[in-house]
């Protein structure tokens, strides 16, 4: 029987860190990436095994709140799980932490199969409802990703950029944490040195792919200061790829 929690250690190296020497926000969330997808294959919904339905996997949303960067050289130890339906989402959770088993982020993502001709969003089936019942022990202190809303029409927008070869995935469509990454690329260097990400949730509307051309356009969410929303939109005719919202905390460090 396939395991129901799948654990992974992962070792950050300097390529996966940001300006700070910490694990970058793109590579932690790479990392829930990479685990799910190993996952998904040992439990036998592979993207093989749902293409030789016709269908594909779709990661809809993802809500992670964060607890610590680790730095450079230092291990995390991913466990992923499948936590039931909800509705037509398949849902799936994350628990990371370093080696001493200190906590580095919870997650909490929702998933959509879709079928490859017609798009339309398929039921997940009895195997996938099962999990329920029994990861239904297994909780975390996260709640599940909701709907968000778009960036203030008048908010700052980012120069336009194209997407590139290196930004796509094997369905030639932008990889979702390539959308992460245009985001925080445009932040204020001086910000990104005194601030850590506490939480960062992200809502997938559509399929950006090679040559399209991007913008994102950014509002404050708050009044500290320290949470933005951003829509990355397309620069043609303002069509919304996805939404994020970052919320951020003072690192006390000098710069």
């Amino acid at each position: 029987m396939a395991m129901q929690v799948l654990e992974k250690e992962y070792r950050v190296h300097v390529y996966e860190t940001g300006p700070d020497g910490r694990v970058s926000l793109q590579s932690l969330f790479n990392f829930m990436q990479d685990i799910a997808s190993e996952h998904a294959v040992l439990l036998g919904y592979g993207r093989d095994d749902l293409m030789r339905e016709n269908h594909f996997w779709v990661l809809s949303r993802i809500y992670a709140v964060i607890s610590s960067l680790p730095a450079w050289s230092d291990t995390i130890v991913a466990k992923t799980w499948p936590a039931g339906v909800d509705k037509l989402f398949a849902m799936r959770n994350y628990d990371l932490a370093d080696k001493k088993g200190v906590n580095v982020a919870y997650a909490s993502s929702a998933w959509l199969i879709i079928d490859r001709d017609t798009k339309k969003i398929q039921r997940p089936d009895e195997f996938l409802r099962r999990y329920d019942r029994e990861n239904q022990n297994i909780q975390i202190p996260v709640r599940y990703p909701v709907k968000l809303r778009e960036a203030d029409e008048n908010g700052t927008l980012s120069p336009a950029f194209r997407v590139k070869v290196g930004d796509l995935d094997i369905n030639l469509h932008t990889n979702n944490v390539n959308y992460l990454r245009w985001v925080t690329d445009t932040y204020d260097l001086n910000f990104i040195l005194k601030h850590r990400p506490r939480s960062a949730e992200i809502n997938y509307l559509a399929e950006a792919v090679f040559s399209d051309e991007v913008m994102v356009r950014t509002s404050a969410g708050d009044t500290d200061g320290r949470s933005f929303s951003h829509s990355v939109i397309s620069q043609h005719d303002r069509r919304e790829y996805c939404r994020v919202r970052i919320e951020w905390e003072e690192t006390g460090d000098k710069v």
